[in-house]
């Protein structure tokens, strides 16, 4: 009997598997998003960023839209199905502090995945994770050191990096306990691979524009869910 269930079970997942179908759409922002912020009154009192930037600073990223509102950095997810990460086997994520900023500024791994954090300045900085549902990290990282290596077990949203040293430097880790998920690129669009067949809630999250909602159908062809957010 247990033979036979276990022989079913895997013969549903390859089934699923075979079946499985990839999850697409684009991120459209309409309206004018508010102006960003100049990092200059911050960075003008640090010597590396002056020798950097030579008095043109960048400034925050909130709302990366494109020309035709393509927006870029919406976290795209499957919301209630079972936990299955796969992520001790996934490839390793990776962040850069470069031009002391966060590269990317957001991005989504899942529970168990490593995420490499690189110094690629001249000079120091350091890495301080704060999240909510897993431990608090704060470690030093100098020019030409190592990587660092994170993992989290716990999902949760929006998982804050910051650096001490440079305090204008922020980013967000999405952690998800299950690989259905997406971070949209900067042409707007964002695909979930491999979602099994069956219906799900689809959720689309911009961290200054909030959540939308759709219920979409996968099939062996996959499906397509384009989202619209409005600045108001």
């Amino acid at each position: 009997m247990k033979k036979s269930l276990l022989l079913l079970s895997s013969v549903v997942c390859a089934w699923q598997l075979a079946c499985a179908g990839d999850l697409t759409g684009v991120i459209t922002l309409k309206g004018t998003p508010p102006a960003e912020a100049s990092f200059a009154s911050k960075m003008q009192d640090d010597p590396n960023c002056v020798a950097i930037y030579a008095g043109k600073y960048p400034t925050t990223h909130f709302y990366v839209a494109g020309a035709n509102g393509e927006l870029a950095d919406v976290v795209v997810y499957l919301k209630g199905v079972p936990s299955a990460s796969t992520g001790a086997s996934a490839a390793p994520a990776t962040m850069d502090q470069k031009g002391a900023l966060y590269t990317p500024q957001i991005l989504a791994v899942q529970t168990g995945q490593k995420l490499i954090v690189k110094n690629s300045d001249t000079f120091i900085h350091n890495v301080h994770a704060m999240p909510a549902a897993n431990p608090e990290s704060n470690q030093v990282q100098m020019n030409g050191g190592p990587d660092l290596t994170y993992t989290f077990d716990k999902p949760e949203m929006f998982l804050k990096f910051k650096c001490d040293v440079h305090p204008w430097m922020f980013a967000w880790v999405s952690v998800f306990d299950h690989p259905y998920f997406a971070v949209s690129g900067a042409d707007g669009k964002f695909t979930i691979k491999n979602v099994p067949p069956g219906k799900y809630t689809l959720e689309a999250n911009h961290r200054k524009l909030g959540i939308q909602t759709a219920e979409v159908e996968v099939k062996a062809d996959g499906a397509a869910q384009n989202f619209t957010f409005e600045v108001k």
